[in-house]
């Protein structure tokens, strides 16, 4: 998560929350202005729909009123049949619109019709069935009139006499007639138009669609169904598998209704294509501009200028101090007094630093002349007590002088170790270790005398204060484990092995081991080296402790290790540049 820290990542959601109430505002208009937009089609597209069914719709009108009006006529008529059907047939024939007119009694048995044929039974048609079931005003759909032997859209009205049902009348239209009045010619390409009645029954479809124009219907939706939702508008699939919008009007209110359906590319409103993902992702797509261009903006004048500055300051940090690093131009004056100030700074910093670095230089030539001069008096002093030895023909004399000039030989060893250095204020005591061994190993072992040593020495750094003791003490133990190191057998020289190692963090052990012989160790009083390796360990703040176990005896030390502050940070710290240092980042 640490993106969410960035300038960038706050810039962003600072923005997102300043531009969220216009983003809103613009979102309900949007939706608001979508469904206005959805709406005002749906009512088109009606008006479409009723536009395309008004000639059927005329027609249909007046056949109801034709065949209410011939009712007072056919009742006069009644008892006279040739009358009757002879008013009839001049009805039909004066009207060309027309095809056959009839009264059909509810006995099914017609004589008072526009027919040439005398008496017509209509028991065994679905009409006379229909009006007998709900006798009401009908409209229904015969694929053959009785009279006129074509297809046909036949009205029915009922007749009284008083308030006796008598049967009814009913006028025929042909269904090519009212096909051809559907109104198709603005424009609307792959539009369909189709008329049914309240029952569900299909009584007009264009001639493009079919078979009663199955392939316009909507999948899984009946027609009875759609009765109940006049003015309406709706999306689906139909029966030929095109996704289309369909659309219900009602022609004759409660008897004949139309159902459109429309291509939504060819109506020019795409399926509704200002819908309310139009809406939403309008909004959305400029709060992403708006928060683009911002930080574009911000980027060229801000976050740039800190890249700049920040790699200018993380090549500073590593070490790249040359020169100091250029005021950035172009960028504005709060950046750029930013950028004055730490090329301000890092001129006095390099300043600094090369008077520091020409001080200390000095003072390290100093010192590491001190140390020169210090080890070659202490050499010097080593060979006066040499030339002295060689004086005396005493035994105890020569090795008290021998022990003398060994242990002023171990500083002058430490001396030289300092002065040669890189670093002044450490020591390399496992080298340090291994010089001082190698020295009293040449004058220890003889061909009258053979000796093996062995050395495990881990590498480890201590401040000189350190140092001094511990090589003392490693001197007077090593030259003390030489003198008594024995063994009981003829065929194996004796043994004296020095370690050195680290038990914990921070501690570490000195370890000098000598083979002895069976007899215990001579040496049980308190000599000058016994007494000299305890104030050794006392400075060392640590513990001497011998045992002698199995031929072996064995002397350790226990100290802790004092580091310096300035070699343990040169190992242990962690420089910290600008971002935290990344990780994976190349600097």
């Amino acid at each position: 998560m640490d993106f969410t820290r960035r300038l960038g990542f706050r810039l962003i959601a600072l923005l997102s929350v300043a531009i969220l109430p216009i983003g809103l505002i613009s979102l309900v208009q949007n939706l608001h202005l979508s469904r206005e937009a959805e709406r005002s089609a749906e009512i088109a597209l009606l008006g479409r729909t009723a536009s395309a069914a008004s000639g059927e719709r005329a027609l249909l009108q007046s056949a109801l009123g034709s065949a209410d009006a011939l009712g007072p006529a056919i009742l006069e008529n009644l008892d006279r049949p040739e009358a009757c059907s002879d008013l009839l047939r001049n009805f039909v024939e004066r009207s060309a619109t027309y095809v056959a007119a009839g009264f059909v009694p509810l006995n099914g048995l017609a004589d008072c019709t526009s027919g040439e044929g005398g008496t017509v039974d209509m028991r065994g048609f679905d009409a006379f069935k229909t009006f007998l079931a709900s006798p009401t005003t009908q409209v229904l759909s015969m694929s053959q009139g009785p009279l006129s032997g074509r297809a046909v859209v036949v009205v029915m009205q009922p007749l009284y006499r008083d308030r006796e049902l008598l049967g009814y009348t009913g006028v025929s239209l042909t269904q090519e007639l009212l096909r051809s009045t559907h109104s198709l010619s603005f424009g609307t390409e792959g539009a369909r138009i189709l008329t049914f009645n309240h029952l569900g029954e299909v009584l007009t479809a264009d001639s493009q669609l079919g078979l009663e124009g199955t392939d316009l219907l909507p999948q899984g939706v009946a027609l009875a169904d759609l009765a109940a939702q006049t003015e309406t508008t709706f999306r689906a699939m139909a029966n030929n598998d095109e996704r289309r919008v369909f659309s219900v009007v009602s022609v004759v209110p409660g008897l004949v209704y139309a159902l459109g359906s429309w291509n939504p590319r060819a109506i020019g409103i795409g399926g509704f294509q200002l819908s309310r993902f139009g809406a939403i992702i309008l909004p959305v797509a400029l709060w992403a501009v708006s928060l683009a261009v911002a930080y574009l903006a911000v980027f060229r004048l801000v976050l740039r200028h800190i890249g700049v500055l920040r790699g200018q300051m993380r090549r500073f940090a590593i070490g790249n101090r040359d020169t100091a690093p250029p005021v950035l131009e172009g960028a504005p004056t709060e950046i750029m007094d930013v950028s004055q100030t730490f090329h301000n700074m890092a001129r006095i910093l390099i300043r600094d630093e090369e008077a520091m670095e020409q001080a200390v230089a000095e003072k390290t030539v100093l010192l590491k002349e001190v140390h020169h001069r210090v080890k070659n008096n202490l050499q010097l002093i080593a060979s006066i007590i040499n030339m002295q030895s060689r004086l005396i023909d005493d035994k105890d004399a020569k090795r008290v002088l021998r022990s003398i000039q060994d242990r002023v030989a171990a500083l002058a060893t430490i001396y030289r170790a300092l002065y040669q250095a890189e670093q002044l204020d450490s020591v390399e005591v496992d080298h340090l270790l291994t010089e001082i061994v190698s020295q009293l190993s040449s004058v220890s072992t003889s061909p009258d005398r053979p000796l093996r040593i062995e050395t495990d020495l881990v590498p480890i750094t201590m401040l000189p204060d350190q140092a001094v003791p511990l090589t003392l003490l490693a001197t007077e133990a090593f030259t003390n484990a030489v003198k008594y190191a024995d063994t009981s057998s003829a065929t194996e020289p004796p043994l004296v092995r020095v370690r050195l190692c680290v038990t914990e963090p921070g501690r570490a052990r000195l370890v000098i081991d000598n083979t002895v012989a069976q007899e215990p160790r001579p040496g049980a009083t308190r000599g000058l080296g016994t007494q000299l390796i305890e104030a050794f360990a006392m400075q060392l703040d640590g513990r001497v402790h011998e045992e002698t176990v199995q031929g072996m005896h064995r002397l350790s030390v226990d100290f802790e290790m004092m580091h310096n502050a300035g070699a343990h940070g040169a190992e242990g710290r962690k420089v910290v540049l600008t971002s935290a240092a990344r990780a994976g980042a190349r600097h």
